[in-house]
């Protein structure tokens, strides 16, 4: 958005020609007419596929995804062990690439809910640390 912001300013503003500013950036000089000319834009938002061969067991892996959080790092199911389960009890037909891809973006974005929702610890000693009997009086 910031390129088209620059190209309507070059060529409306000051006065440049749509090649000198096409040579500036390096893009061709019909596109910076487009640019310059047009009075709205439109992004275009990213297409979402559907995924028929993971889509019935999505909720399959984010259970156990969420499952896992609750468990320590050792005993959290790889990937790969995913795979196999689903292919042995829930007759999955896809790739364990499928698996791995789509295990690995959501363990970043659970991670990522994780570290948004966790509070920093900030502890200050202030003066009842200081007058207390406990440091006054050490038991040895």
């Amino acid at each position: 958005m910031a390129e088209i912001d620059y190209i309507r300013y070059e060529v409306n503003q000051k006065g440049e020609t749509y090649a000198s500013v096409g040579r500036k950036m390096g893009i061709d000089p019909r596109t910076v007419n487009k640019y310059a000319n047009q009075e709205e834009f439109q992004r275009k938002e990213k297409q979402k596929r559907k995924a028929p061969v993971l889509d019935p067991v999505r909720p399959i892996i984010d259970k156990w995804l969420k499952e896992d959080l609750n468990k320590k790092k050792k005993y959290h199911r790889t990937s790969k062990k995913m795979y196999q389960q689903l292919k042995k009890f829930h007759s999955f037909k896809g790739s364990d690439r499928t698996v791995r891809d789509y295990v690995s973006r959501r363990k970043k974005e659970l991670k990522e809910t994780m570290e948004d929702a966790a509070l920093p610890l900030e502890w200050t000693c202030q003066e009842k640390c200081v007058s207390s009997d406990i440091f006054k009086n050490p038991i040895l």
